[in-house]
């Protein structure tokens, strides 16, 4: 059975900014923060973009995010990173993390592996796990950058310890394929089974691999079984041809 190896760029983060700042202000950004969740964009945007023309930079995230999704305004993935790299020269991560994005998939500006490498680690070395395990895809391409494995997996590690699932899938591909850190069953399945946790239709998918293999686990045909059927529910067709073969073979 094959192992599954694959590198994604995470999408962009869609979770609206909740800071609070000075007084006036701070209620005015409750109202918009109230506004969108209850889905009333029209009452949102305004909002949002005047506190953004006054620099701060939680709203100027908020409207960029608006843009981007079209919410209460003309979808235009121009304005969004106009008002992304806004706050992301003051400094918010999750604004440098989505510009990075926006860069590495040519939305609103022209593409530039380079300008996403440098937005995503801007927002990597704050600790944002999104960036981390997206600047790890870089280095493991060496797109923007020179390539190097060993930075690969210095990035997805510290995604991955974060809970962040992607990253932890591809540390667990390193791992087993010995790529930028001493090759280890062991710890391919360990990050494997973090991922799969988590719902990861890939990583479940390899983690059955492994324990029908008894790489790294004690060998469990039935576990094997049921990974692949969790893989399958969560559109892995490789984990629906492996599930209906062992079912065949009359595994539980």
């Amino acid at each position: 059975m094959i192992i599954k190896k694959s590198l994604l760029i995470a999408l962009l983060s869609v979770g609206i900014a909740n800071t609070a700042f000075a007084e006036t202000d701070s209620e005015k950004f409750d109202r918009a923060i109230q506004a969108y969740e209850q889905q009333n964009y029209s009452a949102a945007f305004p909002l949002f973009k005047q506190l953004a023309e006054q620099g701060d930079a939680s709203s100027q995230f908020n409207l960029a995010l608006m843009y981007a999704n079209g919410e209460g305004v003309t979808q235009s993935d121009k304005q969004a990173v106009y008002w992304y790299k806004k706050a992301a020269e003051q400094g918010y991560a999750d604004a440098q993390s989505n510009l990075g994005v926006m860069y590495d998939k040519g939305r609103g500006v022209t593409q530039s592996d380079k300008q996403a490498v440098y937005w995503f680690e801007k927002a990597a070395e704050q600790g944002y796990a999104d960036a981390q395990s997206n600047l790890g895809v870089m280095y493991n391409t060496g797109r923007g950058v020179t390539q190097s494995d060993k930075q690969a997996v210095y990035w997805y590690k510290k995604a991955a310890e974060q809970g962040y699932t992607i990253a932890q899938f591809n540390l667990g591909v390193m791992y087993n394929t010995g790529r930028g850190v001493t090759q280890s069953d062991k710890q391919a399945a360990y990050w494997f089974e973090k991922a799969a946790e988590q719902g990861y239709a890939d990583a479940q998918f390899n983690l059955g691999v492994m324990y029908y293999e008894g790489k790294g686990v004690r060998r469990d045909v039935s576990k094997a079984k049921q990974l692949f059927g969790q893989s399958c529910d969560n559109g892995s067709a490789s984990g629906c041809k492996n599930y209906s073969i062992l079912d065949k073979q009359g595994i539980h």
